[in-house]
């Protein structure tokens, strides 16, 4: 059985809250481009040109900036490759396959559940 949210704080006393660290993770993780960017990774390393072509929509400025924040935070790695041009490399990290394998279950229920939802959404606007 899963664990209930306020389970999770009853152990965690202070947990969610909002000088609480878990908010900025939180914000890192679960944000549109952050989410999408991990989820890129899972399918093994790769390069600039590759995630930007596997994150439609991404811009280079908010690629750039998602990288920064996700190496920072631990869940990526970023290798450079002595290469003219240069050759940079991003994978996940130990700490970033163990979120993606707790995320890809939430990203198969979207893909199945979206076009439901959005479609509830259509309905309830006419």
């Amino acid at each position: 059985m899963a664990v209930s949210f306020a389970e999770i704080r009853e152990d965690r006393p202070g947990t969610f809250t909002h000088s609480c660290p878990t908010r900025v993770v939180l914000d890192h993780v679960m944000s549109r481009w952050g989410v999408l960017v991990i989820a890129a990774l899972s399918d093994g390393t790769q390069r600039w040109g590759e995630l930007r072509r596997g994150v439609d929509g991404i811009s280079e400025k908010m690629l750039g900036s998602t990288l920064r924040t996700l190496v920072a935070d631990g869940l990526v790695a970023r290798r450079s490759l002595p290469a003219v041009p240069p050759h940079v490399e991003y994978s996940l990290t130990p700490l970033g396959l163990e979120l993606v394998e707790r995320m890809l279950p939430l990203l198969s229920w979207v893909a199945d559940n979206a076009d439901e939802i959005v479609g509830q959404k259509a309905i309830a606007r006419t």
